[in-house]
């Protein structure tokens, strides 16, 4: 049952889209994982010039006020969980079965700012690269920026300081349960930009890790 489970929600990506064609520069994104929960990130400038130019308002806006940073982690989840587990440490059992099962919990997305390579920024956690075709990059940010709810003008409405670092805390679209949880929402963004991905493996970090770099060649980023 597994294993058709694992057939069934397997996607096989876009060739026309992934990977970069030969001799292209494709665009450096990494799927970084904290263990309990795993964020995307993006070069900054970059996401800013295709906000721009394709009108993505919300991202536009993200990365302006992130301007004085080289990247952006960003991550998905459930409101009540996300902003009260900063560190494993602080997972609750409550907390866990609240988001996984309770109907209709509203979710945030959380962006956090930094200029170290992304190996630097996270010593401690796992991190995968991938090299994405530019435009599989428009397509991951289209979906990325129909996460963000609307805010003030149509741009993203920003709800307080984040986790760490220089972050804060956006109110998203769509609702977590058990069936559409932070690692989800990363394969569906990868998804969109042509990478195979299966959901079912991706209901975890470590198999969402494991996943993208079996099918989708995505390089480990060592110490």
């Amino acid at each position: 049952m597994l294993i058709v489970a694992c057939l069934v929600t397997a996607r096989f990506g876009d060739r026309n889209l992934y990977p970069p064609p030969p001799g292209s520069a494709g665009i450096e994104v990494f799927v970084v994982s904290h263990g309990y929960h795993a964020g995307i990130v993006l070069p900054r400038a970059p996401m800013g010039d295709v906000a721009r130019s394709e009108g993505l308002s919300a991202l536009d806006a993200v990365a302006t006020r992130f301007a004085a940073f080289r990247w952006l982690e960003i991550g998905w989840g459930d409101e009540g969980f996300y902003t009260s587990v900063p560190t494993i440490g602080s997972l609750t059992v409550p907390l866990a079965l609240r988001a996984l099962f309770l109907p209709g919990n509203p979710s945030v997305l959380h962006v956090v700012g930094f200029n170290d390579y992304p190996r630097a920024a996270f010593p401690a956690s796992e991190l995968v690269q991938l090299d994405l075709s530019a435009s599989g990059f428009v397509r991951l940010l289209a979906k990325l920026n129909a996460t963000f709810a609307p805010g003030g003008r149509d741009s993203a409405h920003e709800l307080g300081p984040g986790l760490y670092g220089p972050s804060l805390f956006y109110r998203a679209n769509g609702a977590f349960h058990l069936f559409n949880v932070c690692n989800h929402w990363i394969a569906d963004l990868l998804d969109a930009a042509g990478v195979p991905t299966t959901r079912l493996i991706a209901t975890l970090p470590p198999g969402l890790l494991l996943d993208l770099r079996w099918r989708a060649g995505a390089v480990p980023v060592s110490h």
